[in-house]
């Protein structure tokens, strides 16, 4: 079976974080590695070029097919914020209705700048997300 493509890497935080160009989201992803850090007291880890994640959960198919990922984490992308909710399935309908403005995916919380949101709001959706997942799988501090 592949592995997954997106895996920890070696690479440094604060290297990656010192490469963004756009000033917003250079400055946002500083608040959000707080946040993240504050939140899990997991330490950051470079997920692939360009993903923060923090913990990591083991999970299995009911096909046989197995691995690891991040608990948590986000991606200062050029586009966006990319913030990494797992699992992405679950109705968050209602603090997401509280949040400000976004988009999702099937497990991204897509944040153009942090003004856009209600900062309390983004807590009590990672704070959820973490505890699902502590809840539902084994977890690791990565």
């Amino acid at each position: 079976m592949a592995e997954n493509k997106t895996q920890p890497s070696h690479a440094d935080v604060a290297e990656f974080l010192a490469g963004i160009e756009h000033k917003t989201r250079a400055a946002d992803a500083q608040v959000l590695l707080q946040l993240f850090s504050e939140i899990t007291s997991w330490p950051a880890v470079m997920w692939g070029p360009s993903i923060i994640g923090f913990g990591r959960y083991r999970y299995k198919y009911e096909s046989g097919r197995e691995g690891s990922h991040l608990v948590t984490g986000f991606s200062p992308r050029k586009a966006s914020l990319s913030i990494y909710i797992m699992p992405g399935y679950r109705d968050l309908s209602e603090p997401l209705s509280r949040l400000g403005k976004h988009k999702i995916g099937k497990s991204c919380l897509y944040i153009n700048k942090l003004a856009d949101v209600d900062m309390d709001v983004l807590e009590e959706i990672i704070r959820n997300g973490i505890s699902y997942m502590m809840d539902n799988y084994e977890v690791t501090a990565t």
